[in-house]
């Protein structure tokens, strides 16, 4: 399913422990690391496409989370020129996504990857809620800014501040003008 703008309906989950520390997979066959997200069904409303991804991609059933917060609406990203499928119709240029911040309810052990035909992690971390925007790849990283940001005050809540403190500032792409002397 593609909006006629380009964009694939999806949802992101952020998976949230007491501590602020945030569920961080690997992807299949990469070294890629991500939060677990996925496509929606033309039937499902963005709650029922988290749910089926949330057990889909980590085994976990919603007795095992608490939803803190979510995105009121589309957060939109582009896939990269050599991404897009030029000769599939209608075209997808990208994703928009309701995100989705949840709380850890039950213990690691319970988090399974092979409750899909085609697993989509292998392996997982915890990691300081701050550290994906410098470790997704590059064009995920506005959007996962975004959502992080926009859940932030519910982490906090259930975290505390100290556990999840500012943000430093990404760094600045860097220039291809060259440097005048």
């Amino acid at each position: 399913m593609i909006d006629s703008d380009g964009y694939r309906p999806n949802v992101g989950i952020i998976l949230m422990r007491d501590d602020g520390r945030l569920f961080w997979a690997r992807r299949v066959h990469r070294d890629g690391w991500q939060f677990p997200q996925g496509g929606m069904n033309t039937d499902e409303t963005p709650l029922e496409a988290m749910y089926r991804e949330l057990r889909e991609e980590t085994g976990l059933d919603p007795e095992h989370v608490e939803i803190l917060h979510s995105t009121p609406g589309w957060l939109r990203y582009r896939l990269p020129s050599r991404c897009v499928r030029s000769g599939e119709r209608p075209r997808c240029i990208g994703q928009k996504q309701v995100w989705f911040l949840l709380r850890m309810l039950a213990d690691d052990t319970l988090v399974r990857f092979d409750l899909c035909e085609k697993p989509e992690f292998d392996r997982f971390r915890w990691v300081d809620y701050w550290y994906p925007l410098e470790h997704v790849v590059h064009f995920k990283r506005e959007v996962y800014a975004k959502a992080l940001r926009h859940v932030v005050s519910a982490a906090r809540g259930v975290a505390g501040h100290g556990a999840i403190p500012e943000p430093a500032p990404l760094p600045a792409p860097e220039s291809r003008e060259p440097r005048r002397a």
